[in-house]
C-alpha cells in the first residue's frame, strides 16, 4: 500500500513537473514569437559603402581628446565614427547602416552626397573655388537671384556668410544701423548663435558664457506646453509690449525669433503671438528678424517658418539647411534696410565664395525638382500622427510637436508635474541608436527628441523610428 502511494505521489509530481516544463517552454516560445513579431525591420536600401580603412573610432577619439576643443561632447556613451553617407542613411567604419533623424542639426535637407549636389561642387571645384567678390562671378549673383524668387514681399538683397551664427550678427546690426536704436528683444529659450551679439540673444545659460552681453531684452516665451498661457498668444505678445514700455526708452532697434526654436526643444511659438509681435515692434520703430537657421528651406512644409503665422518680417536670416553641410548662410533683407550698411565698407571674405554659391543653388533646385518641400510635409504629418499614437500608449511622452520634418518628443516622468525625463531621454537615445535610428535631444532639460531628417525621409522611414522607439518604451 505505501508503495502504490509513493508510486502515485511520485507520478503526480512527474505529471505537475512535466505540464511546468511545457508551460515555461510555451511561455518562451511565446516570447520569442513576439519578439520575431515585434522587432521592426530597417527599410531595405539599395547602397553598400566601400570598405573603411581608415583609422578606428578608438584612435580618432584619442586624437579628439588630445588636439581639438576639450568643449565638444557625444551623443552617446560609444561615440560613432561615421565614414559614408547616402540620402537618409548613415554608414559607420564597419560598414552598419543607421537611419539619420537628426540630418547633421536640421542641416541635411536634400540628403547625404546627393549627385547633384555633389556634382555642382566638383564642377565648381575644377574651375575656380574661390577669388573675391571684388571680382565678378556668376555663381553668387545666379543663387542670389534664386534665393530672392523664394522670399515674399520686398525682401530680395542678399548677404552671404558662413554660418548661422555670422548671419544674425550681421542681421542684429542692420536692425540697429536703420532703427538707430541699439534695444533688441528676443524670446527666452531661444538659441542665436555663440559670438557676442547672438549670444545675447541666446537666452539659456547652458550656451551662454560670462562676457558682455549688452542691449538685449528677453520676453516670456510664447511656450504651448508649459507656459503661463498655454496657447494664447496674444497673452505671451503683451510682455513684449510691457518690455517695451518699463524696459526701454519706447524705441527699439529690433526683434528676433526662431518660428520654431529648435536648440531649445522644438518648440512652435504659439499662434497669434507673431502678428502681435510685430505689431509692436513696428509702433516701436524696430525692424522684425525672422531666424530661419534651421525651421528653413522646406523642413517644416512651407518654405519659411514665419509663413504659418501670417507674418513677413524685414530681415531673414538662414543657413544650416541653405548648403546641405557646405558652410554657407545668408541674410535676405529690402533694398532700404540694405543701404545702411553703405555708411561704412562691409565686406565678407568668404561670404558668397563660387563654390558654396554653387552647392546652394544646387541644393535649392534639388528641393524644387523632387519636391521635398510637399515630402517633407505629408511625411511630417503621417510621423507626427505616429507619435501622438505613442503618446496615448505611453505616459512617458508628455508632448508631441512640430510641423513637417522639424519634430520634438518631450519626455517626462509625471505628466502632470511635467516632470523632466532626462535619464530616460539618454538612455532611449541610446538604445535607438543600438536598433539603428539616430536623433538629436534638446530643450532647456535636454529631454526632447529633436527629429530632423533629411526632406528624402520616407514614410517606411517614419514607421521604422516610431516602431523602434515602441519597442524601447514597451520595455521600460
Amino acid at each position: 500500500m505505501q508503495r502504490l502511494v509513493k508510486r502515485v505521489v511520485k507520478g503526480r509530481i512527474f505529471l505537475k513537473e512535466t505540464q511546468r516544463f511545457f508551460s515555461q517552454s510555451a511561455v518562451r516560445k511565446s516570447e520569442e514569437e513576439q519578439n520575431e513579431t515585434v522587432l521592426p525591420k530597417m527599410p531595405s536600401f539599395n547602397y553598400i559603402p566601400p570598405p573603411y580603412t581608415g583609422p578606428s573610432a578608438a584612435e580618432i577619439l584619442q586624437k579628439r581628446k588630445e588636439y581639438l576643443s576639450p568643449s565638444l561632447f557625444s551623443l552617446y556613451k560609444k561615440p560613432l565614427n561615421i565614414v559614408d553617407g547616402k540620402r537618409q542613411y548613415l554608414f559607420d567604419e564597419n560598414g552598419r547602416r543607421y537611419l539619420d533623424a537628426f540630418g547633421g542639426i536640421a542641416v541635411v535637407c536634400a540628403g547625404h552626397c546627393h549627385p547633384d549636389v555633389v556634382e555642382a561642387i566638383v564642377n565648381q571645384a575644377k574651375k575656380i573655388q574661390h577669388s573675391t567678390v571684388m571680382y565678378l562671378n556668376n555663381c553668387i549673383a545666379d543663387f542670389a537671384e534664386a534665393l530672392a524668387a523664394k522670399m515674399p514681399g520686398d525682401l530680395k538683397v542678399v548677404f552671404f556668410t558662413n554660418s548661422g551664427t555670422e548671419a544674425n550678427e550681421l542681421a542684429m546690426m542692420l536692425a540697429r544701423l536703420y532703427s538707430g536704436c541699439q534695444d533688441i528683444i528676443s524670446i527666452r529659450n531661444a538659441y542665436h548663435g555663440n559670438a557676442a551679439g547672438t549670444m545675447g540673444a541666446t537666452a539659456q545659460s547652458i550656451w551662454k558664457f560670462n562676457v558682455v552681453q549688452s542691449g538685449v531684452h528677453h520676453a516670456l516665451n510664447p511656450d504651448q506646453y508649459r507656459g503661463a498661457f498655454g496657447s494664447d498668444g496674444e497673452k505671451y505678445a503683451k510682455d513684449v509690449q510691457d518690455l517695451i514700455d518699463y524696459g526701454t526708452s519706447g524705441r527699439v532697434g529690433g526683434f528676433i525669433s526662431e518660428a520654431i526654436q529648435g536648440v531649445g526643444g522644438i518648440m512652435e511659438l504659439a499662434p497669434g503671438y507673431l502678428p502681435a509681435v510685430y505689431s509692436s515692434i513696428k509702433k516701436a520703430g524696430g525692424v522684425t528678424i525672422a531666424d530661419e537657421v534651421q525651421c528653413g528651406f522646406a523642413r517644416t512644409g512651407d518654405f519659411w517658418g514665419f509663413e504659418a503665422h501670417g507674418v513677413v518680417p524685414d530681415i531673414v536670416t538662414m543657413a544650416k539647411g541653405i548648403g546641405n553641410g557646405i558652410p554657407l548662410g545668408a541674410v535676405v533683407t529690402t533694398p532700404e534696410i540694405a543701404q545702411v550698411l553703405t555708411q561704412r565698407s562691409y565686406f565678407n571674405t568668404f561670404g558668397g565664395n563660387p563654390l558654396c554659391t554653387s552647392a546652394g543653388h544646387a541644393v535649392l533646385k534639388v528641393l524644387e525638382k523632387e519636391r521635398l518641400q510637399e515630402n517633407a510635409r505629408d511625411v511630417g504629418s503621417y510621423m507626427k500622427d505616429r507619435l501622438h499614437a505613442l503618446q496615448n500608449k505611453y505616459e512617458i511622452i508628455g508632448d508631441v510637436r512640430g510641423r513637417g520634418l522639424m519634430l520634438g518628443v518631450e519626455l517626462v516622468t509625471d505628466r502632470d508635474l511635467k516632470t523632466p525625463a532626462k535619464a530616460e531621454t539618454l538612455h532611449i537615445m541610446d538604445q535607438m541608436k543600438e536598433m539603428g535610428v539616430l536623433i538629436g535631444k534638446g530643450g532647456f532639460h535636454g529631454n526632447v527628441f529633436r527629429i530632423t531628417p533629411p526632406l528624402c525621409f520616407t514614410k517606411e522611414d517614419a514607421d521604422y523610428l516610431v516602431d523602434v522607439m515602441d519597442v524601447i518604451m514597451a520595455k521600460m
